[in-house]
């Protein structure tokens, strides 16, 4: 099945260049492009992509913003930030956000086409430049999970939801709940997909 593609991005060679090296892949099916974050809105009340490529930097609101909205509006969207930024701060509050991943605009096609499968899988990706930004500012000690945290934490890993874990635990999905707020403020973040990151970072799945 093609994914659907679609770029916010306010640069024109950007875009076209993009476009250029993948709306004859196969695997694409090339949807368009905004060139600011009201554009990609209005569009996204008519149209819903698989993979949006959003530039964190855009005229009318940051892509940071965007992303957060856009996800809020349509949670099955998967957002790729792209960016010529490989600051930490940029990559951390981006995925905060819920992106998928983070790319930066010298990525060559292979990347790209690596990234889109990588999330499309429900995996995240990041450039070798994010990734390395983000181990080389990695100062938190490892939290003290309990047997049950320690459980829970690896069945979100592999992707159960609330009620499949309370199901397999059996407990409730309350319980299960508080386990992953708890996980939450034992690893310091806002959500999953930078929870499963920095547990896979230590090594605790």
């Amino acid at each position: 099945m093609k994914t659907k593609l679609f770029i916010v991005d306010d640069h024109y060679m950007v875009i076209e260049g993009i476009r250029s090296m993948l709306e004859q892949e196969p695997q694409i099916d090339w949807l368009g492009y905004a060139y600011n974050a009201a554009a990609c809105l209005s569009y996204l009340r008519t149209q819903t992509p698989d993979v949006i490529l959003m530039d964190i930097n855009l005229p009318d609101t940051s892509g940071i913003e965007l992303c957060g909205e856009v996800l809020q509006r349509y949670p099955g969207v998967k957002v790729i930030g792209l960016s010529t930024f490989n600051q930490l701060s940029f990559i951390s509050r981006m995925l905060d956000k819920g992106a998928s991943g983070y790319l930066l605009k010298n990525a060559s096609k292979a990347e790209i086409l690596k990234a889109i499968e990588t999330v499309m899988q429900r995996r995240q990706y990041l450039s070798l430049e994010a990734s390395e930004m983000i181990k080389k500012n990695e100062t938190a000690d490892a939290p003290v999970l309990t047997r049950r945290e320690t459980e829970v934490l690896q069945l979100i890993a592999e992707g159960m939801t609330n009620a499949e874990m309370a199901e397999r635990l059996f407990v409730s999905t309350t319980t299960i709940d508080t386990h992953r707020k708890h996980l939450l403020a034992k690893f310091n973040v806002k959500n999953t997909a930078v929870l499963i990151r920095l547990a896979t970072q230590m090594k605790f799945v």
